[in-house]
């Protein structure tokens, strides 16, 4: 199984879809506090549907938390900073890949624990902007699946 990893996500629609693609393609869901929204907001119930209950959720209360969850399995970070595409890496069953929140990212202290992983969606050079945090899950998602054979998927 895939991992998809938000922290401290702050957008519950942006979380919601995440979780819903998550419950569709049997990909278990880590969210590490805080939000910026509460997890049983009525936002998270109308996008989410009827998969919200649905999706495999873990909960991590801070970074150091998640890190011990992970045990020293791959955890790849999406960002900016990295000079090698998501399509560079050869994903395998029980890899991480973690976002950062909508308007902050991550922290460096972060970046520099994951300085080997990184993994970018190429953009356009001269936008300072990034791609809908669930848009990204998507693509980068969706790679990782094709690369582990849609496992249990139709």
């Amino acid at each position: 199984m895939l991992n998809i990893v938000l922290f401290e996500p702050e957008i519950a629609q942006n979380t919601a879809n995440i979780g819903r693609t998550c419950y569709l393609t049997n990909t278990r869901l880590h969210l590490i506090r805080p939000f910026g929204f509460v997890l049983d907001d009525k936002k998270m119930r109308r996008v989410g549907l009827d998969y919200w209950e649905h999706v495999d959720i873990v909960i991590h209360n801070s970074f150091k938390d998640f890190i011990e969850y992970a045990n020293g399995s791959r955890i790849y970070l999406a960002t900016t900073h990295s000079d090698k595409f998501y399509t560079d890496v050869e994903y395998k069953d029980g890899d991480f890949i973690m976002f950062g929140s909508e308007s902050k990212g991550v922290y460096d202290y972060i970046h520099e624990n994951l300085k080997d992983y990184g993994i970018k969606i190429p953009m356009r050079k001269d936008s300072d902007r990034s791609l809908n945090l669930a848009n990204t899950v998507n693509i980068v998602l969706y790679e990782a699946l094709r690369q582990t054979g849609f496992k249990d998927m139709r």
